[in-house]
């Protein structure tokens, strides 16, 4: 029966009973018997769901098989529990299509995630923890130059990261959990790209550093000090900066933005973290941002956002393997056979071509 996939999928779209039941033509009270598979809609109204819901009708009739676990939120209090649901129902979808492509292949090319090895068993400093970002770099061979495909780059390792397309009107800073077993990070489409960027890797932070952190070091901080380690590598700032600092441009803090994908604020931060700038200076640049209200909103253009390729990628390489077909290829990626089609075989009616994330 179809009542938990529509209940999720209508949590996903933020509507009520009462709002989806207008735009489908029948009462709350049918929407609600159809949720609890006390009534099954006919043809008609399957199909005026799904386009109210923005699915597909196969999606009604999907085993619902995986579950959100260990589900560990930063947010604002001021979230809402309606937009958390919507956010899971959002993530259950996507890390759904995921687990489904991956059960289609006899040996699916993404491996399982795995800690690096060398991840000291206890982290007791941020010197530490700045050597496990530097651990993470080497085994994950990612070198030491900027990353500009982070999301990829995490995915391709095994960790499943979701692009949520939920407007989360800033009350929502990350979200970690698993599903069968496998960790999943979740950033939303709305962010700029240093937001989305830092977001990731400071949850990679809390994924990998768990249980490995001392008492007397707070969680918090170990992880800004990771994801800022792990985007900018210590060497190379050194490199780029020098060694030691008396002052620092403005403009060259928003060239590293744009070069590394990171904030400018991000930047400074590491430049005293490394010592390269005194405390003093750190305060006072600081305060010149505070004055200039760029700690909101820096100036200049935003780093663009980030959107990944890969699961369009192994949607694709499935299909040119004959391990799917055509119409589960279109289910997977939620498009119109038609579309698929034209996508798929490079049409000239095909204006552009544009990044696509499972959202």
């Amino acid at each position: 029966m179809i009542g938990e996939r529509l209940k999720r999928a209508r949590a996903a779209a933020g509507l009520s009973m009462k709002a989806l039941g207008e735009q489908v033509g029948v009462s709350a009270n049918m929407i609600k018997k159809y949720e609890h598979d006390v009534s099954m809609p006919s043809s008609g109204v399957l199909l005026k769901l799904a386009r109210a819901l923005g699915v597909r009708s196969e999606y009604f009739f999907r085993p619902a098989r995986v579950s959100l676990g260990r589900v560990e939120y930063r947010k604002r209090a001021t979230a809402s529990k309606a937009l958390l649901k919507r956010v899971e129902a959002d993530v259950l979808d996507q890390a759904e299509r995921w687990q489904e492509l991956a059960d289609l292949w006899p040996d699916f090319p993404v491996p399982r995630f795995s800690p690096p090895s060398p991840l000291a068993s206890e982290v007791s400093s941020l010197v530490e923890v700045e050597t496990a970002a530097e651990q993470v770099r080497r085994e994950w061979k990612l070198g030491i130059n900027p990353l500009p495909d982070l999301i990829d780059a995490v995915g391709g390792q095994g960790v499943l990261v979701i692009v949520t397309d939920v407007q989360v009107e800033g009350k929502f800073d990350g979200l970690q959990a698993t599903v069968a077993g496998q960790p999943v990070i979740v950033v939303s489409s709305h962010w700029h790209g240093d937001r989305q960027r830092f977001t990731l890797a400071h949850e990679l932070g809390h994924l990998l550093l768990a249980g490995r952190l001392s008492a007397d070091l707070d969680e918090e901080k170990a992880c800004n000090h990771f994801a800022t380690a792990l985007l900018l590598p210590a060497e190379t700032m050194r490199r780029q900066f020098g060694q030691e600092r008396h002052a620092i441009e403005l403009r060259e803090l928003y060239l590293l933005k744009h070069e590394f994908g990171v904030s400018m604020q991000a930047g400074l931060f590491r430049l005293k973290a490394l010592g390269i700038i005194k405390d003093s200076l750190y305060k006072k640049m600081m305060m010149r941002f505070s004055a200039q209200d760029w700690r909101k909103e820096e100036p200049g253009e935003p780093v663009p956002k980030e959107t990944t390729r890969l699961f369009q990628q192994l949607v694709y390489r499935g299909l040119g393997e004959g391990i799917l077909g055509e119409s589960k290829a279109a289910e997977l990626l939620k498009l119109p056979l038609m579309q698929f089609h034209q996508l798929r075989h490079l049409s000239s009616t095909l204006q552009k071509d544009r990044a696509w994330s499972p959202a």
